[in-house]
């Protein structure tokens, strides 16, 4: 299941600012961590911390499962053209019909984040006093 697409009346502070960073930029690389996964924006970072999962060209996919590092190297190259975000459910970066979400529910957490949002300077260059986290 997607991060579901919901009219939020009251947005958490910081996620309209996380939205217009995003919106726009490029996806340039998906770096495989030791324990936790980052999409590279030309700029930002988006940090996922619990496991993620998607759908790209009507393909699901559920990272670490088989297949999915193969999935989610195909992002790259796409341009963001939607985040949305839903309190203690999940966030999502979205290109066209493509998403890639991160669950932020307890149950999905190994720890006390979910996810992290890592900005940039005025010379586009990351900037940790622009971080979002969940």
């Amino acid at each position: 299941m997607l991060c579901e697409d919901r009219v939020v009346h009251t947005e958490p502070e910081g996620v309209e600012s996380a939205r217009n960073l995003l919106v726009g930029r490029e996806i340039s690389a998906v770096c495989f961590v030791r324990d936790y996964l980052e999409l590279h924006l030309d700029g930002p970072i988006v940090r996922a911390v619990s496991n993620p999962y998607g759908v790209f060209g009507g393909r699901s996919w559920r990272f670490p499962e088989a297949g999915a590092p193969d999935v989610m190297l195909s992002y790259i190259g796409n341009t963001v053209d939607g985040f949305r975000f839903e309190a203690d459910k999940c966030l999502s970066i979205d290109s066209g019909e493509h998403s890639f979400v991160i669950p932020l529910d307890d149950s999905s957490r190994t720890g006390p984040e979910a996810a992290h949002i890592v900005g940039v300077d005025e010379n586009g260059r990351t900037d940790t006093k622009w971080m979002w986290i969940w």
